[in-house]
Order: C-alpha cells, then sequence, then structure tokens
C-alpha cells in the first residue's frame, strides 16, 4: 500500500512490449515517489517511455516488473477489472487526442463516467464542471460542434468532476494552437488548485514543464533527471 503522503510510489519499474523473440524494454527500471498534491511535469522527446510510463502508472498499461502502489492501491496485484475500479472515480486522464464520445452532448460525456461509478448527482455536476471551464451555454453540444479546445476543456470537465485525487494529462495542448494551448494549461493548472489533486502532465514542451512544481526528464525509459520547477 502506498504512504498516506505519497500519491504514486514505484520501485524498479519495467515494461517490455512485443514477442519473446523480439522483445522491445520501454521502461527499463523506474524509482518514483510522488506526493499527494504535487504537480509534476514529465518531459521527455518522443520515444523516451514518458506516456509509456503514464500508460503503467494510471493503470492503463501493466507494468512487466516491480512495484507500483497509486491512489492507495497495488497495481500489481489488481486484475484488469481490479485497475478499472481503483481508477474509477480516484483517477482522472486528459489526453492529446480529447477522446469524447462522438455520439453524446459535453454534458453526457461528463456525466458520464460518474454514472459509471455510481456517484450521485451526476448530471447537475457535469454541467456545474462545464460551467466551471467555461462551457455552460454549451453543455448539450455535440464534439463535432465544438472547437479542438472546447473539446479539451470538455475532456478537463470529464476529469475533475468526479474529484479525483491524481489527474494524468498527456500532451493536452499537442493538437491545439498556442494560444489556445496556454488557456487549456492555465485551466487545468486553477482546476487541479481548486481541488487539490495531484497532477502529472507528460509533456516535451520545457517551458511549461517549469511551471510544474518539479520536473522529471526522461530519455531511453529512465528518468536522467529530478529537479524543481519555477512553481515549486
Amino acid at each position: 500500500m502506498t504512504s498516506p503522503s505519497l500519491a504514486i510510489s514505484a520501485r524498479n519499474l519495467t515494461l517490455t512490449l512485443g514477442s519473446s523473440d523480439a522483445p522491445v524494454t520501454i521502461l527499463r527500471g523506474i524509482d518514483l515517489d510522488v506526493p499527494q498534491g504535487q504537480v509534476v511535469a514529465l518531459l521527455g522527446p518522443s520515444g523516451s517511455g514518458k506516456s509509456s510510463l503514464m500508460a503503467v502508472l494510471s493503470g492503463l498499461e501493466r507494468a512487466s516488473g516491480g512495484s507500483l502502489s497509486v491512489a492507495g492501491a497495488d497495481f500489481g496485484s489488481l486484475t484488469e477489472d481490479g485497475l478499472a475500479e481503483a481508477r474509477r472515480g480516484r483517477i482522472g486522464i486528459v489526453l492529446q487526442a480529447f477522446h469524447l464520445l462522438p455520439t453524446m452532448t459535453a454534458a453526457e460525456n461528463v456525466a458520464t463516467p460518474m454514472e459509471l461509478a455510481a456517484m450521485p448527482d451526476a448530471a447537475p455536476r457535469a454541467l456545474a464542471e462545464l460551467e466551471a471551464v467555461g462551457l455552460g451555454h454549451r453543455t448539450g453540444h455535440y464534439p463535432t460542434q465544438l472547437s479542438g479546445g472546447e473539446q479539451q476543456r470538455v475532456a478537463i470537465a470529464r476529469a475533475t468532476a468526479p474529484r479525483p485525487g491524481l489527474i494524468f494529462a498527456d500532451e493536452p495542448t499537442g493538437n491545439l494552437d498556442a494560444a489556445t494551448g496556454e488557456e487549456i494549461i492555465k485551466l487545468l493548472l486553477a482546476r487541479r488548485a481548486e481541488t487539490g489533486a495531484t497532477l502529472l502532465i507528460i509533456t516535451h514542451d520545457a517551458s511549461l514543464a517549469a511551471r510544474c512544481e518539479r520536473v522529471l526528464t526522461m530519455a531511453d525509459g529512465v528518468i536522467v533527471s529530478d529537479t524543481a520547477g519555477v512553481a515549486a
């Protein structure tokens, strides 16, 4: 189990994909502790392993070796159903490609994860969260009727509405222009500050990483540096 003061605790975490004849090692022994409430940037070029590490830490990918405790759960011992249950309501994920359900309105996209987690008042909570991200006037619109920035605002509302203790954001501005991306980052940091959640942002943007409390830099599947950002 994780220490009460730690949101993430990993020891010698490895990830190997591919067949036994042609294995590809992605993560090469990650040791990492992230205190609750910390804002962390995971910086590195494409292919460094940062998105794979996020996938493992968020329970979307199972580690090949090592130990991992996240949000109070031992991820190494859980089944796939157990991992899904551990994520539900406790971990929020914001992805570069938004991943909104196209046949659902903005409000339905935000409410559905809470409904699946049997949270009370999912619909009014979804509306309140969309209002908080500046989309109170777009709750009945479908993703195709929204701009990229608006879709990412919906994705942030979906991730933060259940009030998770831990939020992962994988290149959250990657599909946006610079001005819209800046608005999204300010919004994401503001929502995190309001909820007190732990936030881990995966990025290749050093200027964005420096705005976090802590900057982890990855290369070739390992963390090569761990420094304080300007927000520390």
